[in-house]
C-alpha cells in the first residue's frame, strides 16, 4: 500500500498513474483530476453490481448441481428441467420481434464480410503483423502452405522451388477464373492486360493466347495504379478488393506471359487486440503494457523493433493504398485491419487500483482504460466509433451491466452516448440459452455476436458437473446441441435484424499448420450465414479470404432468415457417458490426451507469461491453445474425477508422466524448466490443480489458478 498514489479516495499503482497522466491523456481535453474522479465514480457505481452477479451465477450453479443430483441427466426429464431454470431465473421471458439500433458502425462491420484475426495486444509484434493482415499475398500463402501439395517435384525446399511456384500460379488463376471470370478463356492463358479509357471512364482489357477479351462482369474492375514498369489492377467481388501485380522485371512477374508477379487479396478485414484469453496480464505491469500496445495503435505511434533471418526488422502499422478509380480519381484502400478491442469478463480482480482497500474488478479498468486510449484514434474507425468485444458474460443482466458500464464510462470522458459499441460473445451457456433477451439488451449498442464454441464447451461440462459422466472431448464435437448453438447464434442475430446492421461470427480454426483442411471445411461459416470467422494467422486470413469470395453472405443470410430456430431442448441435449461404455486403454488415452494439452500450455502460461501459443498435443500436432481450450480440459478430467472414471492418484499419476512428455517437446527452449525433474514446480501444481480443483473453479474458468501462480513466479523471479 506505501507504494500506492492516492488519486481521487483510489489507490492507484505508480506505473498505471504514469501512463494515463503522461501517455493516454495526452493531446485530449480530459485532465487527469476529471480522469480520476470520474474513474473512482464508476467504480463506486458498478462494483456492487459487478459483485452482485458473481454470487447470482454461484447460486444458480448450486442449484443447477442439486438437480442434477436429485434428477440426473438433462435427458430423464428435459422439460422438467426446463421449467426448472424458468423457475429459478436462469431462463427469462424472451422479448418480442425487435430490430437492433446501432448506428455509426464503418463498413467492415456493416457490409463487407471476411476473416477476423484474435491477436495478444500485449505483444507488439503479433499485434502489427495482425493489424496489417488487411492484404496478404496470395502467391505467399499458397507457396508457404499445404494448400498446394507438398509431395515429390512441389516439396518447397531450402531454395525457390520453380515447378511449385507454377503450381501456386495455377492455383490463384484457378481462383481468379472463380471470382473474376474473363469473357472468355481463363486467366491461366492471359499474355497481356491493358486500362484502356473510354471517354473519361477505364475499363481492363486482357488478351490471352486465343485473342482479347475481358472480364464477364466488366464492373468488377474497381481501378488501377502504380507506375510503367510495375502496375496494379483493383479488382472487386462480394466487396472484397484483389489487387493483381504487375512486375515483368521481378522474379515471379519473369515468368509469367503477362507479368503477373503476385495476387494480392484483401483479408483480414477485422482484427480483435485481445486483453484476454490470449494474454498473461496478471498485475499492474502487465496490464500497462496491454494498454500501452493499445494506445500505440490507435495513435499510430507502435513500432516493434526484432531480429529475423539475421537482420534487424522494424514493424510498424501500414500505411492506406493509394490508386485511381475506373474515372481516373483517386481511390484510397484502407491498409489495416479495423481494430477492435477485447476486454476481460466480470470475473476477475486487479490490484493495480484498490478501493476500499480492496482490488477492483479488472474489467471495469479494462473499460476506462481501453476507451481512454481509444479517444486518440488517428488511424481506425471512419466514425469514430469504439468498438469493445465482452467476453464471457452469462446471461441478459450481465449484458445490460456491461451496457451501463460503458455508458458511465463515455459520460467520464465527455463522449457521446453509444459511442462504445459492444460484440458479445455468445460463449457462456445462459447467454446462448438468452440469446435474444442478450442482444436485445444491447440493442443500441451490439456490432456483433460470435460463437466461442471452446468457452460454451467449457462451460457446458461445468454447468451439468453434476449430471454424469461427460463424453470425450473429440464425440462432444459431433453431438447435436453444438449444432443447436451454432445455429441458433445465425438464426437469432437474423432475427434481430444484424444482417447489414453488424456481424455475426464463428470461432477458431485451432490448427495453424493445417491450411488444406481448413480451406476446405472453413467455407460452411459463411455458407452459414456468418459475416467472419477466427482464424489464426495473417496467412490463414489470406487463404480463407477466398471463401468470401465464394460465398455471397448476405444471400446466404437471406437464404436462413426464415428458418426455424433450433428449441432449448435441442440446445440442453448434451448426453452423459454411458456407465462402463469405456475400457480402461480408451479411458487413459482421453485422460493422457487431456492432461498432456493442459501442461502444454500452463508451463509456458505461467513460467514464461505467454497466454497463446501453438503448443504441440500428445500427437506432436500444433495446436492454438488459450484459455478456452484448457477450460475444455481442465474441467473434462474433473468431470471424470468426480464420476469416478478416473481416481485421484491415476490423475496426478498421468500428471507426471506426462511432464515428461512436455519437457521433451520444449527441450529447444533455452527459458524452459522441466517439470519432471521438480514436480512441485510452481507451473505443475498450477496445471494439476486445474484438475483436481477444477470443478470447484467458478464457472469453471483457469483465470484464478493461472493468475495467482503466474505471480508467484513473477514475484520469485523479480519480473
Amino acid at each position: 500500500m506505501s507504494d500506492y498514489l492516492t488519486k481521487s479516495g483510489l489507490s492507484v499503482h505508480p506505473l498505471l498513474v504514469n501512463f494515463v497522466e503522461k501517455e493516454a491523456l495526452t493531446g485530449l481535453s480530459v485532465t487527469a483530476e476529471q480522469f480520476w474522479s470520474g474513474f473512482a465514480a464508476v467504480i463506486a457505481e458498478h462494483a456492487p453490481t459487478n459483485a452482485r452477479l458473481l454470487q447470482k451465477r454461484d447460486e444458480l450453479q448450486s442449484q443447477i448441481d442439486d438437480w442434477h443430483r436429485k434428477y440426473g441427466p438433462v435427458s430423464n426429464n428435459p422439460q422438467g428441467y426446463e421449467f426448472f431454470l424458468r423457475d429459478i431465473g436462469y431462463l427469462v421471458l424472451e422479448p418480442g420481434d425487435f430490430t437492433i439500433e446501432t448506428s455509426g458502425l464503418d463498413p467492415e462491420i456493416r457490409s463487407l464480410c471476411g476473416p477476423q484475426l484474435v491477436v495478444p495486444v500485449s505483444n507488439a509484434r503479433y499485434a502489427l503483423n495482425a493489424a496489417n493482415a488487411r492484404w496478404g499475398s496470395l502467391y505467399d500463402a499458397l507457396y508457404g502452405t499445404d494448400v498446394v501439395s507438398r509431395d515429390g517435384e512441389l516439396a518447397p525446399g531450402k531454395g525457390y522451388n520453380a515447378a511449385r511456384g507454377a503450381a501456386v500460379v495455377d492455383r490463384a488463376a484457378s481462383f481468379l477464373d472463380e471470382s473474376f471470370p474473363l469473357a472468355s478463356g481463363s486467366h491461366r492463358d492471359v499474355t497481356g492486360y491493358h486500362v484502356i479509357k473510354d471517354g473519361d471512364v477505364r475499363h481492363l482489357e486482357v488478351d490471352t493466347t486465343a485473342g482479347r477479351t475481358g472480364l464477364r462482369d466488366p464492373g468488377a474492375f474497381a481501378g488501377y495504379g502504380g507506375t510503367q514498369e510495375s502496375g496494379q489492377l483493383v479488382l472487386r467481388h462480394n466487396g472484397l478488393h484483389v489487387i493483381l501485380v504487375i512486375e515483368p522485371g521481378s522474379v515471379i512477374g519473369g515468368t509469367h506471359k503477362a507479368g503477373l508477379s503476385d495476387v494480392v487479396v484483401e483479408a483480414a478485414l477485422t482484427t480483435i487486440q485481445d486483453c484476454e484469453d490470449s494474454v498473461a496480464a496478471v498485475d499492474a505491469e502487465d496490464k500497462v503494457g496491454v494498454y500501452r500496445n493499445w494506445l500505440g495503435l490507435m495513435n499510430g505511434t507502435l513500432v516493434d523493433t526484432f531480429e529475423k533471418g539475421g537482420q534487424s526488422v522494424t514493424r510498424k502499422l501500414n500505411e492506406d493504398r493509394s490508386c485511381k478509380d475506373v474515372n481516373g480519381q483517386p481511390l484510397v484502400l484502407n491498409g489495416r485491419s479495423l481494430l477492435l478491442v477485447r476486454n476481460v469478463g466480470h470475473l476477475m480482480t486487479t490490484d493495480a487500483v484498490l478501493w476500499k482497500g480492496k482490488p477492483i474488478g479488472e474489467g471495469l479498468m479494462d473499460a476506462a482504460l481501453t476507451v481512454l486510449c481509444a479517444m486518440q484514434d488517428k488511424v481506425n474507425s471512419s466514425t469514430g466509433a469504439i468498438y469493445i468485444v465482452k467476453p464471457k458474460m452469462h446471461g441478459p443482466e450481465e449484458v445490460a451491466f456491461a451496457c451501463a458500464m460503458f455508458a458511465s464510462v463515455e459520460q467520464m470522458l465527455g463522449l457521446k452516448p453509444n459511442t462504445v459499441k459492444i460484440g458479445i460473445m455468445d460463449e457462456e451457456r445462459r447467454t446462448s440459452a438468452n440469446l435474444k433477451a442478450a442482444i436485445y439488451e444491447a440493442r443500441a449498442r451490439v456490432f456483433f455476436i460470435n460463437t466461442g464454441f471452446l468457452d460454451r464447451t467449457g462451460d457446458e461440462i461445468h454447468t451439468s458437473m453434476e449430471a454424469g459422466a461427460v463424453l470425450r472431448k473429440d464425440e462432444i464435437k459431433s453431438e447435436r446441441w453444438i449444432a443447436s448453438y451454432e445455429d441458433r447464434n445465425v438464426l437469432i442475430g437474423l432475427a434481430c435484424g444484424l444482417s447489414g446492421r453488424a456481424q455475426i461470427g464463428k470461432g477458431m480454426w485451432a490448427r495453424p499448420d493445417d491450411m488444406a483442411a481448413m480451406m476446405d471445411s472453413k467455407a460452411a461459416h459463411p455458407n452459414a450465414g456468418a459475416n467472419t470467422a477466427w482464424v489464426p494467422s495473417p496467412t490463414a486470413a489470406t487463404l480463407h479470404a477466398l471463401h468470401y469470395h465464394q460465398v455471397d453472405v448476405f444471400a446466404a443470410q437471406t437464404r436462413r432468415h426464415n428458418q426455424s430456430i433450433p428449441p432449448l431442448s435441442e440446445l440442453f441435449s448434451m448426453p452423459m457417458q454411458a456407465p462402463f461404455s469405456l475400457s480402461r486403454e480408451e479411458i487413459t488415452r482421453e485422460l493422457e490426451n487431456n492432461v498432456q494439452g493442459i501442461l502444454g500450455y500452463v508451463v509456458r502460461w505461467v513460467q514464461q507469461g505467454v497466454g497463446c501459443s501453438k503448443v504441440p498435443d500428445i500427437n506432436n500436432v500444433g495446436l492454438m491453445e488459450d484459455r478456452a481450450t484448457c477450460r475444455i480440459s481442465s474441467q473434462a478430467v474433473a468431470n471424470w474425477l468426480r464420476h469416478g472414471l478416473v481416481s485421484r492418484d491415476e490423475v496426478t499419476s498421468t500428471f507426471e508422466r506426462m511432464a515428461g512428455v512436455v519437457d521433451q517437446q520444449n527441450v529447444g527452449d533455452p527459458v524452459y524448466r522441466p517439470m519432471a525433474e521438480n514436480f512441485g514446480s510452481v507451473a505443475f501444481q498450477a496445471a494439476l490443480d486445474l484438475a483436481l480443483h477444477g470443478a470447484d473453479q467458478p464457472s469453471g474458468y483457469t483465470e484464478p489458478l493461472l493468475h495467482a501462480a503466474r505471480r508467484k513466479v513473477k514475484a520469485r523471479d523479480g519480473k
